[in-house]
């Protein structure tokens, strides 16, 4: 395996690091460390740490502690503050740099931050376990539920009247809850995306023909589209999967009565993503699928894209999941903006590159 170079490591910690020289003066200031302080590394560098962050600690005698030590300290629960912003709980380390222990690595760890990205993980894990069991549950469940189904279609032969309206019901919900376990195991099999170069507005007609004969007869569906928008690189058919399940939802906000939706697509220049290598990702292609309806549940929207959260009575919680599972695999980036008549789901993917 190749390791990462140095400063790919460096611009990828996702905590505020600082190197600070042996005068306490600050060398270097990864990314993290500039929006945390809100200050660029280049009025940082050369600047006293002491005299640019004000921390409840006597910060000159930890580094002096380390430095005699030549040893890692630890110091949890501080306050930390530029003196421009609220101060913000955090927990330190110092570490020594190089033989003479002159230098040190500083990281300053936000108990905010920690506290989300546990619980954020926690979240996944039993995200991942859940939809795992899931899937062993829905291949087992549908077999006795096809036998159950056909028992009662082969019941309704002989009945009538109300006893033909329960078995109608039997086969109704049977079929409901099979369909439900396909969704599930969907989730779980999305096969990894056939990439050609695509013509984002081609899935889009596809996937506004399809809802306007079915589940969004009832909306206007408006087209605003860049014409001079180049080719994505992905899969049509996941992509056209996404664009139906985001077209599904905002129909179904509606609550069958007649809305608009607005297919917007424009070109963003300006728009990179920082990929966990530390290097940055293009997407400048913008598709944005913009309905009235009532918007997402603000208890909700946070989470929306987690397997299992779903704003709707009866909703699984697995549409918008498995969007934005399709979308990362597309080296995309999938947000929301919500408020009630104005939900705006906006979808951010690459070029595809010449050579393709």
């Amino acid at each position: 395996m190749t390791l990462p170079a140095p400063g790919i490591i460096w611009s990828s910690l996702p905590i505020p690091a600082l190197l600070i020289g042996e005068d306490d003066r600050m060398i270097e200031v990864n990314p993290a460390a500039e929006l945390f302080l809100n200050i660029s590394a280049r009025m940082l560098k050369g600047q006293s740490v002491l005299e640019r962050l004000a921390i409840s600690a006597p910060l000159e005698e930890i580094f002096a502690r380390v430095r005699k030590n030549r040893s890692a300290l630890f110091v949890n629960d501080v306050e930390v503050t530029t003196g421009e912003k609220a101060p913000v709980q955090c927990n330190l380390q110092a570490a020594p740099l190089g033989e003479d222990a002159s230098t040190i690595l500083f990281l300053i760890s936000p108990r905010e931050l920690a506290d989300r990205l546990g619980r954020a993980s926690m979240v996944k894990s039993a995200a991942r376990s859940a939809i795992g069991m899931a899937e062993m549950l829905a291949h087992e469940i549908k077999n006795p539920l096809a036998g159950i189904a056909g028992a009662a279609q082969l019941l309704s032969m002989s009945l009538a009247g109300d006893d033909l309206e329960l078995t109608d019901l039997i086969v109704d919900e049977t079929r409901r809850i099979v369909k439900l376990l396909e969704q599930v195991e969907q989730f779980g099999n999305v096969r990894p995306p056939e990439k050609k170069p695509v013509n984002i507005h081609d899935v889009l007609d596809r996937a506004r023909k399809s809802a306007l004969v079915g589940f969004g007869a009832h909306m206007t569906i408006i087209e605003d589209y860049d014409p001079s928008l180049p080719p994505t690189l992905g899969d049509a058919d996941q992509l056209t999967q996404v664009f139906l399940n985001l077209l599904k939802n905002a129909s179904e906000a509606s609550k069958g009565q007649p809305g608009t939706i607005r297919l917007h697509t424009f070109y963003e220049h300006s728009l990179r993503l920082r990929r966990a290598d530390g290097l940055g990702q293009a997407l400048p292609l913008q598709i944005e699928i913009v309905d009235d309806g009532p918007g997402i549940p603000p208890d909700i929207a946070s989470s929306i894209f987690e397997p299992f959260v779903s704003g709707r009575e009866n909703g699984t919680g697995l549409g918008l999941a498995l969007v934005s599972k399709i979308i990362s695999e597309h080296d995309g980036w999938i947000s929301v903006d919500s408020v009630p008549g104005k939900t705006v789901f906006r979808i951010s993917l690459p070029v595809a590159p010449k050579e393709s």
